[in-house]
């Protein structure tokens, strides 16, 4: 049997070949919206939910874990009021391959529009995206996009038709957050951003002002930068203890009860420990640059996304630093995260080296793509599964810390397509593709691999390593960059990360260890079984040791400014206690 039917067959999941057209059960599914939930004509991506789980609406029980729930999906355009659109049995969808593989039963069904807005790029190209709307890129919360309330229907033997649902429910605009004593919220126009994509586009960010920051204002401060997904604030402070009437609650992830009292207790003890005589005074920001790709712009210069790395480099920081006092020099700049915060920290760190005195990447996303995952880009000829001629073997994409599996590289793939075509899912491995990737003649991303069979285009992965492969950048640039970055690069990660990000962690490590000259004078740490997201602490679980970002790497930052700071440079005026 030749690879076609393979792949046609291992991407119905291990359920069988999906019918043709004429076979299998009968689907007639129909969609629409009333004027009154939108005049004009909408474009975007009609998503079909079903749940046969009554406990939340479909439209939040979609993931890759074993108990998601079900999503078939379209594109569609000038979508009018009162336009039905039509669902058969021919839909694509997750993780049956079609509407017709769906299995007989008692169902909630529901239906969404993820809106798209058109984008004139600087670049001569015209693309149709869904726009942040202050959520984070989450398509299931997105202000104004349009669903039906969920409706009880049964799936028989011979399918479901006229059925016939109505999006007559918009979701609600989100109100921003408000500044306290201690955080405050910014938010300008970016004018690189504004001029690649053709609109008025905006960078913020939460910004944690350290004690007595008025009472000081001869003091001017270093800055930490925290990187990683979209914050809706400043997370992880809080100035009471935890709420006494708080139901606990149970972190299936960990395994521990009550984990949201600890999260609050944890929290606090942060501000205890801000506001100590012995703590430095810093300020604190955690960055909001969604795109309309994903819900972070990985902090990079990007074809299909455009210069986000030199809008928050040369605009927002600078911002901040003038309105919050900030040094305003590279010793003083520090940047950490964890998983895409972490490739982020080390990839700003690289592209900006004399900008910051050191970085803190924890789990960090690939930063060798040699392990892309578990994929090689560069040497495997396909994603999806192992080479063999008689034996196709899937590749796998998440673990827990004893290596069981639960989900694919195919099957990832398999529901970004469902929830969009052209990169526009907003999952991971399309925003990847979103930042890595050159852009394509129609002004979309250029496929890494095709998303239905797994086959990787070499050329673009070789756009992928002069670009951003980070290993790669530094083993290549190291005569200019090593000088740089000496003592600044600080990597950790769990040797049974939950996605293989060890595996390329591994392969940076011997660059830095055994082959730089000058040395790095850095250190890359593992965590003995620990799982996604490790951030460097030996003592502590891992799920106590991510509540403590903000203040686990100050003693590394206070050696490194010790040691590095240049003459006459202020290191007294933030030393108030």
């Amino acid at each position: 049997m030749g690879k076609a039917f393979w792949a046609t067959c291992m991407g119905a999941l291990f359920l069988g070949c999906a019918p043709g057209p004429g076979e299998g059960p009968e689907f007639a599914i129909t969609v629409s919206f009333p004027e009154s939930a939108g005049e004009s004509p909408l474009d975007g991506r009609l998503l079909l939910l079903l749940s046969d789980d009554p406990s939340a609406e479909p439209r939040f029980q979609v993931d890759t874990g074993l108990n998601t729930q079900l999503v078939f999906g379209m594109d569609v355009e000038a979508m009018a009021p009162g336009r039905e659109i039509r669902f058969d049995q021919m839909a694509p969808g997750f993780p049956y391959e079609r509407l017709a593989g769906v299995p007989p039963g008692e169902y909630q069904v529901q239906a969404l529009l993820h809106v798209y807005e058109t984008f004139n790029l600087s670049t001569g190209h015209t693309v149709k995206l869904p726009m942040d709307d202050g959520e984070g890129q989450q398509w299931n919360r997105s202000p104004g996009n349009l669903y039906s309330q969920p409706v009880k229907v049964t799936v028989t033997e011979t399918g479901l038709k006229g059925l016939d649902l109505v999006m007559d429910q918009k979701i609600p605009p989100i109100e921003p957050p408000e500044d306290t004593p201690w955080i405050k919220h910014v938010k300008i126009r970016s004018e690189r951003l504004s001029k690649f994509w053709g609109r008025d586009m905006y960078l913020g960010a939460h910004v944690l002002l350290p004690k007595d920051f008025e009472a000081h204002p001869e003091a001017r401060y270093p800055l930490m930068v925290f990187h990683g997904h979209f914050p809706s604030d400043f997370g992880g402070f809080r100035t009471t203890p935890p709420d006494p009437g708080l139901e606990p609650d149970y972190s299936e992830r960990f395994g521990v009860a009550g984990y949201n009292i600890l999260q609050q207790q944890e929290a606090y003890d942060f501000y205890q420990r801000w506001i100590s005589p012995e703590f430095p005074r810093f300020l604190i920001i955690e960055i909001q640059h969604p795109t309309p790709y994903y819900d972070d712009s990985y902090a990079v210069n990007s074809a299909s996304q455009g210069p986000y790395g030199d809008a928050i480099m040369y605009e927002l920081i600078p911002y901040i630093e003038a309105q919050f006092r900030g040094l305003g020099e590279g010793w003083a700049r520090f940047l950490y995260g964890g998983s895409t915060g972490g490739w982020e920290a080390l990839a700003v760190q690289v592209n900006y080296p004399e900008e910051f005195n050191g970085c803190f990447a924890a789990c960090p996303d690939p930063i060798d793509f040699r392990a892309y995952g578990l994929v090689n880009i560069y040497e495997d000829e396909n994603a999806y599964t192992y080479p063999s001629r008689h034996k196709p073997l899937e590749v796998p994409a998440h673990r827990d810390y004893l290596g069981q599996i639960q989900t694919t590289v195919r099957e990832y793939n398999q529901l970004e397509l469902v929830l969009g075509e052209k990169s526009r899912s907003g999952q991971q491995w399309d925003i990847w593709e979103a930042t890595y990737s050159p852009q394509g003649p129609d002004g979309y991303p250029q496929r890494l691999w095709d998303k239905r069979t797994g086959d990787i285009d070499h050329k673009v992965a070789e756009y992928w390593k002069e670009n951003f492969d980070l290993r790669y950048i530094l083993e290549r640039d190291w005569d200019k960059l090593g000088p740089k970055l000496r003592g600044k690069i600080h990597i950790y990660c769990g040797d049974m990360d939950n996605y293989y990000l060890n595996n390329a962690v591994y392969l940076m490590e011997d660059f830095l260890e055994k082959t730089t000259d000058p040395y790095y004078e850095g250190e890359v740490l593992y965590g003995d079984r620990a799982e996604h997201c490790w951030n460097g602490d030996p003592e502590l679980p891992n799920h106590i040791s991510r509540l403590r970002y903000n203040s686990m790497y100050v003693p590394k930052i206070m050696e490194r400014i010790a040691r590095s700071a240049p003459a006459g440079a202020d290191l007294s005026s933030w030393r108030y206690r």
